[in-house]
């Protein structure tokens, strides 16, 4: 399977799909086990569909609806590969019993992380409030990826630095510590002999010769009063405490990282759970992507990720989030949704369309892009397969494609043609009268089937929205800025999901909107006085998009003209 893929679908039928022994690092958000309507968050067909199939039964439904998936996920993941589950207090007992302990194996669990949500407490509550999830983690095997992270120290911690020197603040540290010791460690230095310090005897944490090099270094603290010399520990030499299972450092989302999503995590959770257990160029998966935090912030992290989820918005929001945050040194990406734009494959790069639909036949592309001999591709037992990115394909293709075939092996041309199966196939996104009549000539006068193959027969084909942008003016000028209201009016037969606004649109460096996520197709903004390129996108129920760019020229008059 392609990395760095969104993927538009039933996680459990899209996991099957996938290699085993093949994913690094999966973070798990499922939907929680609240039994409310308020998990239904984006409130397309696929999300909806979903919660119903979730909740035909109890408890021990959401668990086999779980469990299933989780099997899959144990079954991708490399030997050196984990896994973290996020959960709250609704099914977390019955999530680590039922799924992990008896799918991983209880040898495998390695911790349960509390994220301390928040410290917002009720004062009507009977009972105190439930402010933290749970993430389980689990290993597949002994030797898994683990990196040593830290917390920030807490301000007390940070008060015992309370000395400074020319180096910065610092705090001292015993240089002997308890353990008779018969080494190095154990010698005489600076006329002190350890193993007379303390009825059991001591020893240094380091020997002599080293403690001379900390001397030279200005590193040693001796005190006035004749007591035993102390190392200075430097405020910035220390990385931290070591990461602990409580995680209270962590706020929910805030700011300009919140796009919308009720339920969305912070990307800084992701970032620690992702730098503790991959690695740059490693394979990350989320097979519940929601808002989108586990992909966005693998990216940012370099590493190569897989994201699935069954709602358009999900993807699509994703997708946006992503687009924001590229450059011209981001890895590119994919989506793959359920029904694809025929303008978009019909005029895609010509080469880049042959392979994808090649792949997507489920045959091999031909990696030569000149001198093929008119042949794009074959299917696994090598029957060749030509592609062309045209509508109303002639009879002279069909000509051509047969000489092409019978000379690339004719051995197997023959042999194809004896058995009555097809010597080739050629996909196109429609054919002439002229084609189909001589393919038919072919199969009937001399046993010869070339399989003629519509592009939608293959993937599903749809047309995608349009959009109209109106402005209107509702105040002007105050603190030398207009604040003007953007309409989106967009059409589509699937229905539209919502507008995406760039207020500040440069075509070189691609959308990046200010505003992932609208309903309504309203956005007001303020303008300073000047020439303004405003672009939004349209996303339907099928997940396919539509953008409409204009210029706004903002000075007395407001005038907006399509660019």
């Amino acid at each position: 399977m392609t990395i760095n893929k969104l993927i538009l679908g039933d996680n459990l039928d899209i996991l099957r799909q996938i290699e085993d022994n093949s994913v690094d690092l999966i973070y798990l958000d499922p939907p929680f086990f609240s039994n409310r309507n308020y998990e239904i968050i984006w409130g397309d067909e696929g999300e909806i569909r979903s919660f119903k199939d979730r909740w035909a039964g109890g408890i021990e439904h959401y668990i086999a609806w779980l469990k299933e998936r989780v099997h899959e996920m144990y079954r991708v993941l490399k030997p050196t590969g984990t896994l973290f589950l996020h959960c709250d207090w609704h099914a977390n007992a019955y999530i680590r019993v039922e799924i992990l302990d008896k799918i991983f194996g209880l040898n495998n669990f390695i911790n349960e992380f509390i994220w301390k949500r928040s410290s917002n407490r009720s004062s009507i509550s009977k009972a105190a409030r439930k402010n933290y999830d749970t993430i389980f983690f689990y290993a597949k095997s002994k030797k898994y990826t683990y990196n040593q992270l830290f917390m920030e120290l807490s301000a007390a911690s940070k008060e015992l630095y309370k000395n400074k020197d020319k180096h910065g603040f610092y705090q001292t540290v015993p240089l002997l510590v308890s353990g008779k010791r018969q080494g190095e460690t154990g010698k005489i230095w600076k006329n002190i002999d350890p193993n007379k310090q303390g009825q059991e005897g001591m020893h240094w944490v380091t020997t002599p010769a080293k403690l001379n090099e900390y001397e030279k270094q200005g590193l040693i603290y001796f005190p006035k009063n004749g007591k035993t010399p102390r190392l200075k520990y430097y405020l910035e030499q220390s990385p931290g405490v070591p990461l602990c299972e409580v995680w209270d450092d962590i706020q929910l989302v805030q700011g300009k990282e919140r796009i919308g999503y009720p339920t969305q995590k912070p990307e800084a959770l992701l970032k620690r759970i992702i730098e503790m257990a991959s690695n740059e160029g490693d394979l990350v998966l989320d097979p519940f992507v929601g808002g989108g935090t586990t992909i966005a912030v693998t990216d940012q992290l370099k590493r190569s990720w897989i994201g699935i989820d069954q709602s358009v918005q999900a993807v699509k929001v994703s997708e946006l989030r992503l687009q924001k945050q590229q450059d011209l040194f981001s890895v590119p990406f994919t989506v793959q949704l359920y029904k694809y734009d025929y303008d978009t494959l019909r005029y895609k790069n010509a080469f880049e369309f042959e392979s994808w639909i090649v792949q997507q036949f489920g045959g091999t592309c031909n990696i030569q892009q000149r001198s093929d001999g008119g042949l794009d591709g074959k299917m696994p037992d090598n029957t060749p397969i030509q592609v062309k990115r045209s509508d109303n394909i002639g009879r002279n293709v069909i000509d051509n494609f047969k000489s092409a075939a019978e000379r690339n092996d004719k051995k197997l041309f023959e042999k194809k043609r004896k058995e009555s199966k097809p010597v080739g196939y050629i996909i196109a996104f429609s054919f002439g009268k002229g084609a189909v009549e001589e393919a038919a000539r072919l199969k009937i006068k001399e046993n010869i089937i070339i399989k003629l193959v519509t592009v939608d027969e293959i993937v599903p084909i749809a047309k995608k929205p349009t959009i109209t942008i109106d402005v209107s003016e509702k105040s002007r000028g105050e603190n030398g800025l207009w604040d003007l209201e953007l309409t989106a009016s967009g059409q589509s037969d699937a229905g539209i999901e919502f507008y995406s606004w760039d207020c500040s649109y440069d075509l070189k460096k691609g959308f990046k909107p200010s505003l992932i996520m609208d309903k309504e197709g309203r956005h007001r903004y303020q303008f300073k006085a000047g020439l303004h390129h405003i672009a939004v996108k349209v996303v339907d129920n099928d997940g396919l998009e539509n953008i409409e760019v204009i210029k706004l020229q903002v000075n007395g008059k407001i005038k907006k003209t399509l660019l």
